[in-house]
């Protein structure tokens, strides 16, 4: 019997760790690795006013970090995972796969030590640059329309990267480049999120013998993200307007209707269902939040709002499809382990205390302190939970 491609990939990627395997393996590990000491060392830069050499200031390059480094690790892991199965093609992997990982890494070092603005910017910009290059490149070649949102979303990405970077020139520009990543990743919740927390839902719940299952998909999704894309839209170009803070609540208010139709509370028994529902519920909850910053700044300020979405919605978000995918790939059951519980436990109360460290006063360093903490102790644990999943062998496929 003659080889299939699978299997002549795999005999030309024989001598690489299994870390190289499928692309998951090394950007879930990376980003989790990030998230995990980028807070803390922000934290410690805080408290001594210390600075790293790269070419932003302590806010900016933790700002930074946060986004491009660890947001950007985790969506790379997602997309050259998910996109072989909505394409039919091959996976990338082995080289080509150290190669991007490499530029990753390249990244991280850029903007942490390397003090020419120039030289750094394209350095870091490489990775998603070739990202999106690679994802088009794959949807592309597999005749997959369907999938272009997500590599338009990656192209925006990488903009805002570049937009990042030219603000330290060119201060008008100043939030852009934050604004532009982080809507980027909200439409991503909506729409990735929006398709699998509902599906991985009705599985569950089907195979429990449990009713009524997850609403599908119609034309209340659609309006939401529509409502949704409109939203970031505004945001990103007025973020204080009347008008941008009345349009972002009501993205807001549906989806929490359309996260509702889902049924997660069915759910609760298998907490590695139910914690996609409120990752989701973050992201309500945070364009809520974010309305009323534009709408009523003195109730909360838009800085507490933005991490209900970063630390609230991505951050959960972000370990819900860690977690599964990495199980779920190697071909173990996806199951909730006690760490993995602790994981979805620390990263909600870290999230939680982020979010509600203004309203604290005199508690306020102290709970910032605290959230911080908890919130990277979820990534640090997962990074030593998972990584003998992710380094070894599957017992599976990959």
């Amino acid at each position: 019997m003659s080889a299939t491609p699978i299997d002549r990939l795999r005999a030309r990627n024989a001598d690489l760790p299994a870390l190289f395997t499928y692309g998951f393996r090394p950007f879930f590990l990376g980003g989790a690795l990030t998230a995990a000491l980028a807070v803390p060392l922000w934290l410690l830069m805080l408290v001594t006013g210390a600075a790293p050499a790269g070419p932003f200031d302590a806010l900016n390059w933790h700002a930074h970090e946060m986004i491009f480094g660890y947001i950007g690790a985790v969506i790379a892991g997602f997309v050259l995972t998910a996109v072989p199965n909505w394409t039919g093609r091959l996976p990338v992997t082995g080289w080509p796969l150290v190669g991007l990982f490499a530029l990753w890494v390249a990244g991280r070092f850029a903007t942490g030590a390397m003090p020419w603005p120039l030289a750094a910017a394209v350095v870091d910009m490489a990775f998603l640059v070739t990202l999106a290059g690679v994802i088009w490149r794959e949807i592309i070649a597999g005749r997959h329309a369907g999938s272009m949102p997500v590599a338009a979303l990656i192209t925006l990405l990488a903009l805002a990267n570049l937009v990042f970077h030219l603000q330290a020139q060119w201060p008008g520009l100043a939030g852009y480049g934050e604004r532009m990543a982080l809507g980027g990743a909200a439409l991503l919740i909506s729409l990735i999120g929006g398709r699998i927390t509902p599906s991985f839902t009705r599985n569950w719940l089907a195979k429990a013998g449990l009713s009524p299952l997850p609403t599908p998909f119609g034309r209340f999704d659609k309006i939401t993200i529509g409502a949704t894309v409109a939203a970031v839209a505004l945001w990103v170009a007025f973020p204080q307007e009347l008008l941008t803070g009345a349009v972002l609540a009501l993205a807001g208010a549906l989806h929490l209707v359309r996260v509702a139709r889902w049924r997660g509370l069915r759910a609760r028994r298998e907490p590695i269902v139910l914690i996609m529902h409120l990752g989701y519920l973050w992201l309500a909850v945070s364009l809520l939040l974010m309305g009323l910053a534009a709408l009523a700044p003195g109730a909360i300020d838009a800085t507490t709002a933005l991490h209900a979405l970063s630390a609230g919605a991505v951050g959960t978000m972000t370990l819900a499809v860690m977690t599964r995918a990495s199980l779920g790939h190697t071909g173990r059951a996806i199951v909730t382990s006690p760490a993995t519980l602790a994981i979805y436990v620390l990263v909600t109360l870290g999230a939680i205390l982020r979010v509600a460290a203004p309203f604290t006063g005199e508690l306020y360093f102290a709970t910032l302190f605290a959230g911080g903490m908890l919130w990277s102790g979820a990534f640090g644990l997962f990074a030593l939970a998972y990584a003998p999943v992710l380094l070894r062998p599957g017992l599976g496929r990959t």
